[in-house]
């Protein structure tokens, strides 16, 4: 009973991830008379972080599990390739993402562990010396989610009409004096507005500047938002409440290991004042007990009882193993909650065997369903990298539209892929020899599992098919067989 009312009262004094914004977004009349409004509150971003930090006091035994919930996520998901129609495109984009690689994987985890992450995209005409092959570059920029104070937005179509940022500057002037300011932002498709509040920093020009893109070049990546929520939600809210019950439970276990590890010496005497005397030479019992006295058994390597007097020990038993069944469920609520595998928290080997083939299957589901989920935003910021790029390089492409490749998630080992692999090459060239299937089909379904195959055919003038290039090979394969045959026949002429 002892350890429940330790876990009710571990449950009744958590805090929550999520903390109540006062402004509501839009307010929209529905269909049925009623009002809809948009839940505009956001995660408490500096306790996201410090969870996965783990520098939360309160959550110190606890906040271990989430760094590995949000990196293992993270690095299963991995970064997507561009596919467009304009291969010039395409390679502008996948160039764009490949140099910017290390804020591309921070821009997910900052999304799954915040629950938002802001990309600016900006283009700097500065000539530096760091990149003097360009005279401008495109430049990928993390805002902090928190210096995001207002996204408004068309109450019909949703779509973001104005960017409010907010965010604190200091610096110093020549005399090494300290300076404070605020720097209000607001961006929208013609201009950007500067205000400053406080001491201006000398190279800041606030004011109203042009905007020459005719679009914000902002992307927020949301982690598993829906159209009734403006933000994101962090993958610690599901786990936090978990992580606080087991922190809780394991400091009261190791504090309870502390106070019962030393055991407690007992005697069971008939005759005290008989006892003191033949062992410590105390004749006046009462003086004895009236001044306090202690009883200090270093050095007693002997004890006299008279009679049935014994001694014993009394061990009080280990809080820390009561409490590891208590552990144990804690931890795979925690498992459960977070979709994660038991053996990424690093379990021992039999738990490990399990934990991959019967919780994989689920983390494999996680992992494609946040791949989805950032879609949207990574498709946004191919456009705006093309479309700043035309802009500025005075290029056009034939499309802006891409699509997203993402490596296969799979938990089998090399040897089990390609062995299925020439199980399934095997079936369909034998279903070809038997008539049973077109070739058409066969390189259609070979497709699934080969990334680099090309569609079977087409009328794209462009695009190179899989028809063709199976033509090719049989051509060169088959002039490779003449010219073998054609030197075998001169060598048995000589």
């Amino acid at each position: 009973m002892a350890r429940w009312r330790l876990v009710d009262r571990a449950v009744g004094e958590m805090s929550k991830l999520r903390q109540g914004m006062a402004g509501l977004w839009g307010v929209i009349t529905g269909t049925l008379g009623g009002t809809y409004r948009l839940d505009s509150s956001r995660v408490d971003y500096a306790k996201a972080r410090a969870l996965y930090d783990n520098t939360e006091e309160n959550y110190k035994l606890g906040a271990g599990f989430a760094k590995k919930v949000v990196n293992a996520t993270v690095g299963y998901i991995g970064l997507p390739e561009f596919k467009s129609k304009d291969e010039e495109a395409q390679m502008i984009v996948n160039d764009f993402l490949k140099k910017n690689e290390s804020k591309a994987q921070r821009t997910h985890l900052n999304a799954i562990k915040e629950g938002d992450c802001f990309v600016w995209l900006t283009r700097e005409k500065k000539v530096s010396k760091l990149y003097p092959e360009k005279e401008s570059r495109l430049v990928y920029n993390i805002i902090p989610p928190e210096q995001v104070k207002r996204i408004d937005k068309d109450p019909l179509t949703g779509e973001v009409i104005q960017y409010v940022l907010e965010a604190d500057h200091t610096w110093y002037d020549e005399d090494g004096t300290k300076k404070q300011c605020k720097i209000k932002q607001r961006l929208t498709v013609e201009n950007r507005i500067i205000e400053v509040e406080g001491d201006q920093p000398p190279s800041l020009q606030p004011g109203e500047h042009d905007n020459p893109w005719g679009f914000i070049p902002i992307i927020h990546f949301k982690n598993d938002g829906d159209e009734t929520t403006e933000f994101g939600k962090s993958d610690l809210e599901s786990v936090e409440p978990f992580l606080k019950v087991y922190h809780d439970v394991f400091l009261a276990a190791i504090q309870g290991s502390k106070m019962h590890s030393t055991p407690r010496l007992k005697l069971k005497l008939k005759d005290v004042p008989s006892f003191l005397l033949n062992n410590f030479g105390i004749s006046d019992t009462k003086k004895f007990a009236a001044e306090g006295g202690r009883i200090d058994l270093h050095g007693k390597e002997l004890l006299i009882f008279q009679g049935e007097e014994d001694a014993s020990f009394i061990e009080a038993k280990s809080a820390t193993g009561d409490a590891t069944a208590l552990l144990e469920f804690v931890f795979y609520c925690i498992v459960s909650a977070s979709e994660t595998p038991e053996f990424i928290f690093g379990v021992h080997t039999p738990s490990s065997l399990s934990s991959v083939k019967e919780q994989m299957p689920i983390f494999i589901q996680k992992v494609e369903r946040k791949r989805k989920s950032f879609t949207d935003s990574w498709q946004l910021l191919a456009r705006m990298v093309l479309s700043m790029t035309s802009q500025a390089e005075v290029t056009t492409f034939s499309t802006y539209e891409t699509s997203l490749v993402w490596e296969t998630v799979d938990q089998r080992d090399s040897k089990d892929v390609a062995e299925e692999l020439k199980i399934i090459v095997e079936a369909l060239d034998k279903a070809l020899a038997g008539g049973l299937i077109s070739e058409q089909a066969a390189v259609e379904y070979l497709s699934y599992w080969v990334d680099t195959m090309h569609p079977y055919d087409g009328d794209d003038e462009k695009i190179e098919y899989e028809k063709d290039r199976i033509l090719k090979t049989k051509l060169l394969l088959r002039r490779l067989e003449d010219g073998q045959l054609f030197e075998a026949e001169q060598k048995e002429a000589v």
